[in-house]
């Protein structure tokens, strides 16, 4: 299949205090094939969002080789840019202008033909017909995030970049975004997430990199990365429901009343 992200022996140092270096990136190495969900999964500091940046041009890496959709980040960085869409941590939506007008200055920029029309479509998509014309202050969280991934499908890119996408979201507003994930997937745009939530990543993606102390220590698929540690002891015990199966539960049967 096809690889939508090649990344080779990619390296990044930032300087510290008294001109020391901290290499936060010490040689990753991965690709991303078309139409496929990719986690990049590790802890705060682990790298993650330094790759985004990379691979999304806004930072300059120290060493190694790197394309996005078939164009290399130091030679094509304006095609790289054309052929992409970052979603950051938090959601990059104008608090003050209304959701279809948040969409609608988007595709001005991006000189998509009849600009209104083409909002009205993707709030459609997105479930937020009935508020498009409220402030996206006015929005939830998980809303603002829908919105925010929304505007960034416009001009249709190739490659979305989601750096923890549901960061801040309760459990509701996290099953909506991994529905919108899986639907942008499913429509074969490639994606790749970045995550501290295990559940994050095994819900939604079809491989995942573990990226620790700089480097990249494990990758493949769900069932791959379980061969790797030694096989559980089988004991029978009763599932009890977690906290997010009684809140989901809940909430669903207010909703039915």
């Amino acid at each position: 299949m096809e690889n939508t992200i090649e990344v080779t022996s990619l390296r990044k140092s930032f300087a510290g205090a008294k001109g020391a270096k901290t290499r936060v990136l010490r040689g990753v190495d991965f690709n991303v094939r078309k139409g496929e969900i990719f986690a990049l999964l590790g802890s705060n500091g682990a790298g993650k969002t330094t790759t985004i940046n990379i691979l999304s041009t806004l930072l300059k890496f120290d060493e190694g080789t790197a394309a996005v959709n078939g164009f290399d980040l130091v030679s094509q960085p304006e095609k790289v840019r054309r052929s992409i869409s970052l979603t950051g941590q938090f959601a990059a939506v104008d608090e003050i202008l209304t959701g279809r007008e948040n969409i609608i200055l988007i595709a001005k920029l991006r000189n998509i033909p009849k600009p209104t029309q083409f909002a009205d479509r993707l709030l459609k998509r997105f479930g937020l017909t009935d508020a498009a014309n409220k402030p996206a202050g006015t929005y939830s969280g998980g809303m603002k995030r829908r919105l925010d991934i929304a505007m960034s499908l416009v001009g249709e890119p190739a490659v979305i970049f989601l750096d923890e996408p549901t960061t801040g979201l309760d459990p509701e507003g996290r099953l909506e975004v991994w529905k919108i994930v899986k639907e942008l997937a499913d429509g074969g745009t490639t994606i790749l997430l970045t995550t501290q939530h295990l559940e994050e990543a095994e819900q939604l993606a079809g491989r995942i990199a573990i990226l620790h102390d700089g480097k990249i220590i494990a990758n493949g698929t769900l069932e791959e990365l379980k061969k790797l540690f030694p096989s559980a002891k089988v004991e029978y015990i009763e599932k009890q429901p977690t906290l997010e199966d009684i809140f989901l539960a809940i909430i669903g049967k207010k909703e039915d009343k």
